[in-house]
């Protein structure tokens, strides 16, 4: 092999293409850095890059409509995770799904109680919220699958310590999504497996820097532009030279 066709070979094998929807994605390492990681973030690895993208190829996920997200800050590794939503979608496709409840885990302040509420209200007053919980249905199988996780083991921090800000705000809504997605994929592991949401990754964020969907971008056909060939201009020569 010549070292133009390695040159060649080495240039395809970083082009990952294949089809969502009837959608044709194509990813390259710097499609992927820029409009996936973000060109202000840290620089993926060749590793990092093979990694999402074959989970992307394998699991029919388009990173463009935020079903996927390579997550790298500095030289820390990248976190390779998927949406809330591309998870649920591919549970609700598969013909054994036969539904969810979820909702979060609260402590009444007052008698010490712990009950489950289905949603993701509670009383800040009265409650303290301490988890959240799903259940999801199967039509093939007896039973539900349950699942519970504790606040305090799933909440993501800042460096400093404190609740980052999705977390602050809205711990209720961010708590029983982390649940919901834990039930889902062990109820059909046949097409979640190894699929994990980002509020179940411990993520390196900055201080008061919280992690935050990226917008969804369109992916377009690259334009060829073609160039007019460049054509000779007459010489004037006078008789008086010769």
């Amino acid at each position: 092999m010549s070292n133009q066709e390695q040159k060649a070979a080495q240039k395809a094998e970083l082009t990952v293409s294949y089809e969502v929807d009837g959608n044709k994605i194509i990813l390259t390492p710097s499609i992927v850095q820029q409009y996936i990681v973000g060109s202000e973030n840290g620089t993926i690895t060749l590793p990092e890059f093979k990694l999402f993208t074959e989970l992307c190829k394998v699991r029919k996920l388009n990173p463009f409509l935020k079903e996927a997200y390579c997550i790298k800050y500095g030289k820390s590794p990248a976190q390779i995770v998927v949406g809330k939503d591309a998870v649920l979608k591919r549970a609700v496709l598969n013909p054994s799904f036969d539904g969810i409840e979820s909702g979060v885990i609260v402590q009444n302040t007052n008698t010490g109680e712990l009950i489950e509420r289905t949603g993701t209200f509670y009383l800040r007053d009265a409650e303290r919220l301490v988890g959240g919980w799903a259940k999801v249905y199967r039509k093939d199988w007896s039973h539900p699958t349950y699942c519970s996780v504790a606040f305090d083991e799933v909440a993501q921090k800042t460096r400093d310590g404190y609740l980052n800000t999705q977390w602050a705000t809205k711990g209720g809504t961010m708590v029983e999504k982390v649940a919901k997605v834990r039930a889902l994929r062990e109820t059909f592991v046949e097409d979640l497996g190894g699929m994990y949401e980002a509020d179940e990754m411990p993520l390196p964020v900055n201080n008061e820097q919280a992690y935050s969907e990226p917008e969804i971008i369109t992916q377009e056909e690259p334009k060829i532009i073609s160039q007019p060939e460049p054509q000779d201009e007459p010489i004037e020569v006078s008789f008086d030279e010769l």
